[in-house]
């Protein structure tokens, strides 16, 4: 599969997944669940040590990776709709969670828990 391949083929998110993931400080993936590796079609060996923008949609914009790092590198929390790309460039959308993890007070690295989004807002976003 070539990285900027990209199709028109949505996979939806069932209404209980919950998709998590772990990185360490510079966003390589150090934990993936197992409903990540089934919608982003990827197998745990291809993700871990992976860098998380193994998934980013070219679609999204740039500036909405800038806002989440400005805000979680600061412990901040960040929650946005997200255009993710799966390993054959299918596509899936998600409401996401991304917070630090803490060691004696510094930052180690992030975990992302990610939802189906409300239609109604993915709608209002494209």
């Amino acid at each position: 599969m070539s990285k900027s391949k990209v199709t028109k083929i949505e996979i939806k998110l069932n209404d209980n997944d919950f998709i998590v993931s772990k990185t360490d400080s510079k966003g390589k993936i150090t934990y993936c669940n197992e409903i990540f590796m089934k919608i982003a079609a990827y197998n745990e060996s291809e993700l871990l040590n992976s860098n998380h923008n193994i998934i980013r949609h070219p679609d999204m914009p740039k500036v909405a990776f800038k806002l989440a790092w400005d805000l979680i590198s600061k412990g901040e929390e960040f929650f946005g709709f997200v255009k993710n790309r799966t390993k054959n460039g299918d596509f899936y959308w998600v409401f996401t969670n991304i917070t630090a993890d803490y060691i004696n007070e510094k930052i180690v690295g992030y975990t992302s828990v990610r939802r189906k989004p409300n239609s109604s807002a993915i709608t209002t976003i494209i």
